[in-house]
């Protein structure tokens, strides 16, 4: 049992590792909103920087309200945005790399473009 207890501890130190490394390198949200004017959800960064993008590219926004655009949540740890009336969680990171669903929505925004 002793060993088990010293394993888990170790598995425990490892994982507070990871997210204090995480916490210093991955992009976190500190405030999210969604720009009316624009049609645009903003996001303000830990780092200072600001992400935007056009509501309708992401999975689950693009045929809301303005009332349930505007109503984000923010993750406690910052690497989440959610919209509770929706029932859409999408990620910071995959934002700011240009994913804004599932494979089968990118490709159905891809083939919007070529379209266009």
């Amino acid at each position: 049992m002793e060993n088990l207890d010293a394993a888990l501890e170790a598995q425990l130190d490892r994982a507070r590792d990871r997210a204090i490394v995480a916490d210093a390198i991955e992009p976190r949200a500190t405030s999210a909103y969604y720009d009316r004017a624009s049609g645009q959800v903003v996001i303000q960064l830990k780092d200072g920087s600001t992400f935007m993008f056009p509501h309708e590219l992401a999975q689950g926004l693009a045929d809301a309200s303005e009332d349930d655009l505007a109503n984000i949540e923010i993750t406690p740890s910052g690497i989440g945005l959610h919209w509770e009336a929706l029932d859409v969680d999408l990620t910071v990171p995959a934002l700011l790399q240009g994913i804004y669903g599932t494979k089968a929505w990118m490709q159905q925004l891809r083939q919007k473009r070529t379209v266009a």
